[in-house]
């Protein structure tokens, strides 16, 4: 079980369908949870959901668009008549394309801001309806490195990933104004192994890939389940992640440069996109729905940088008895 007094009894998750949503679900539901899932596509829905009842708790699958602000809060409404009151609303779908700007049209442009930017922004309004009047919860939002450093050919997803660190951090001063003890913690994450790749919408050449270092998707779902349990403010999950975020601080016009010259490359493998290649961003793409993406044999099954950064404290601790333990023996 999740080592922490409050164990969370009712999780909803949306892009629960697929990559690091589908691993939080089940991650979630290991620890005895029940999972309300939301995404696009029911049946994906139904899978996940099956796999989370072998582990002997209640799934609710919804079929919801999270850029529809009714809908979601008619999701919560449901999760709350069926599964019992929501300790814990993670924040995860999204929607990306993999272009330039000047080939993107506006309209792609605003379907992929609604649901990764305004789909967290519904999501928050939702869970927080509910919880402000019990006074506990818990929402986390699902970030990434690049929330704070920028790459080039995801103009609309980084937009949308620095748009929930802003909102995100005006929230949280609005709940310690009124005293609400509603806990908001944003988790940034690094490249991951997920479907994205292999169904987001592309006008680059070579298909599109994660910049290494790239982490399995439950990497991520350990952190969220962490911070869901732990009033941390950010995690950062990756070294990666603390090495752009630390760079973007001190040296960000040299970033741009380094980006703008090497990041078209990163981004793309060597088979080039097939013509008609189906995307998500209007409806989503069958028989693609799962954890992992085509990256197994580059992804890290581990993060060592999180460990560390989840047991900061204990690492603390040990550092200052090693500290007394060595001053005793000088003082001897």
């Amino acid at each position: 079980m999740l080592h922490t007094r409050h164990h969370p009894r009712v999780v909803v998750i949306t892009g629960a369908s697929a990559g690091v949503g589908r691993a939080t679900a089940l991650a979630f539901a290991r620890h005895g949870a029940s999972v309300a899932l939301l995404a696009r596509d029911p049946q994906a829905l139904e899978d996940v959901a099956e796999q989370a009842r072998r582990a002997g708790v209640r799934a609710l699958p919804l079929a919801v668009d999270v850029s529809d602000a009714d809908a979601v809060e008619d999701a919560a409404a449901r999760v709350e008549a069926e599964l019992g009151p929501i300790d814990v609303w993670v924040n995860n779908a999204m929607l990306t394309t993999f272009s330039p700007l000047e080939l993107i049209h506006p309209a792609d442009y605003a379907r992929i801001t609604d649901v990764t930017y305004l789909g967290y922004v519904y999501g928050t309004m939702a869970a927080l309806r509910r919880m402000r009047e019990r006074r506990r919860g818990c929402i986390v939002q699902v970030g990434s490195a690049l929330a704070y450093r920028s790459i080039p050919l995801q103009s609309a997803y980084c937009g949308a990933k620095h748009a929930i660190r802003g909102f995100t951090d005006a929230v949280r001063c609005e709940l310690l104004h009124d005293r609400v003890p509603v806990h908001l913690t944003m988790v940034q994450m690094p490249a991951l192994n997920t479907p994205q790749f292999d169904w987001a919408q592309c006008h680059m050449a070579g298909e599109p890939q994660p910049v290494a270092p790239i982490y399995q998707p439950e990497v991520a779902a350990h952190a969220i389940v962490w911070a869901a349990t732990h009033r941390r403010r950010e995690v950062y999950v990756g070294l990666s992640t603390v090495q752009a975020i630390v760079a973007n601080k001190f040296f960000p016009g040299l970033l741009d440069r380094y980006l703008g010259r090497v990041g078209y490359r990163m981004q793309q493998r060597a088979t080039r996109v097939p013509p008609g290649r189906p995307d998500n961003l209007r409806e989503p793409v069958r028989r693609l729905h799962r954890s992992h993406g085509s990256f197994d044999a580059q992804a890290r099954p581990y993060s060592r940088t999180l460990w560390l950064d989840t047991h900061r404290g204990w690492l603390a601790g040990a550092g200052v008895l090693a500290a007394c333990l060595w001053l005793s023996k000088r003082r001897r």
